[in-house]
C-alpha cells in the first residue's frame, strides 16, 4: 500500500451527510503528527479546507492543574489529559451541528494547551485527530474510540523513535541528559502502554513519515469500525 492508497482510504471514510473522523494512534515520537499533517495537506490541495487536523495534545491538563494533582512529574500519562473533554469535542464534531467549532491546540515552546487555537469549519468533512491513547480500553478513553470511524496505528523502529523523541525534547528546551532521562522514564512507560493497544487498530502504518518519505503499512486488517458498527 503506497501513500496514495492511504489518501484514498482516508477520503473514502466521508459519505454524503456524514462528517468522518479518522484517528491516528501510536507511541510518543512514532510520527503521528507528521503523518496527520501530510494527509491534511495532500487531501486539501489548493482548494477549500475539506480536511481538518485536531490533535489530542490540546487536551493536556495545564501545568498549574498537574501541580495541584501532584502529576507534573509524569506529564503525558493518560491521567494528565482531559480525556472526557476530548471525547465530548469529538462527539460535537461528529454531530456536525455548528458552522464553526474551535478546538484547543498545544504550544510546544510553552508546553501548555491553548484554548480556541484550532478552527474546524463546516466545510471540513474529514477530521483527522492524533494522539497516544485513542485505543485505550480504560474509561473515559473508550468514549474517544467510539467517535472515530477508523483508527490507524503509527509504528516506527524503536531505536529511531527514541532518537527522535530525545531530539524533540532537546529542541524544546531540555538538556541532553534530562531529555534522555525523560524519554527512558516517563515517555517509555507511556510508550509501553500505547504499544499494547496496537492490535485494536484498523490499520498499522509500519514506518512514520519523515520529511518527504512515504509510510508503508506493515499490515492491513479490516476490523469492525467503532461508530459505524454502533449506529
Amino acid at each position: 500500500m503506497a501513500f496514495d492508497d492511504l489518501l484514498g482510504r482516508a477520503a473514502s471514510l466521508v459519505r454524503p451527510g456524514h462528517r468522518a473522523l479518522l484517528g491516528i494512534a501510536g507511541s510518543p515520537g512514532s510520527g503521528k503528527t507528521t503523518l496527520a499533517e501530510r494527509l491534511v495537506k495532500e487531501l486539501n490541495g489548493d482548494g477549500p479546507a475539506r480536511v481538518a487536523h485536531v490533535p489530542m495534545d490540546g487536551f493536556h491538563l495545564a501545568d498549574v492543574e498537574l501541580d495541584r494533582l501532584g502529576r507534573r512529574d509524569r506529564k503525558g500519562a493518560p491521567d494528565t489529559f482531559d480525556a472526557a473533554g476530548y471525547a465530548a469535542l469529538l462527539r460535537r464534531l461528529r454531530e456536525d451541528q455548528d458552522d464553526l467549532i474551535y478546538a484547543p491546540g498545544f504550544e510546544r515552546t510553552l508546553e501548555q494547551p491553548i484554548a480556541g487555537a484550532v478552527p474546524v469549519p463546516r466545510t471540513a468533512r474529514l477530521v483527522i485527530t492524533e494522539g497516544n491513547y485513542l485505543l485505550l480500553r480504560d474509561e473515559p478513553w473508550t468514549r474517544v474510540r467510539s467517535q472515530l470511524d477508523e483508527v490507524w496505528f503509527c509504528e516506527l523502529d524503536e531505536t529511531e523513535r527514541v532518537r527522535r523523541l530525545v531530539a524533540r525534547h532537546e529542541e524544546f528546551g531540555k538538556d541532553h541528559d534530562t531529555a534522555v532521562a525523560w524519554v527512558l522514564g516517563t515517555d517509555q512507560r507511556n510508550a509501553d502502554l500505547v504499544a499494547a493497544t496496537r492490535d485494536r487498530a484498523d490499520l498499522v502504518v509500519g514506518a512514520a513519515v519523515s520529511g518527504d518519505r512515504v509510510p508503508a503499512p506493515a499490515h492491513h486488517e479490516h476490523r469492525p469500525q467503532g461508530p459505524r458498527s454502533a449506529r
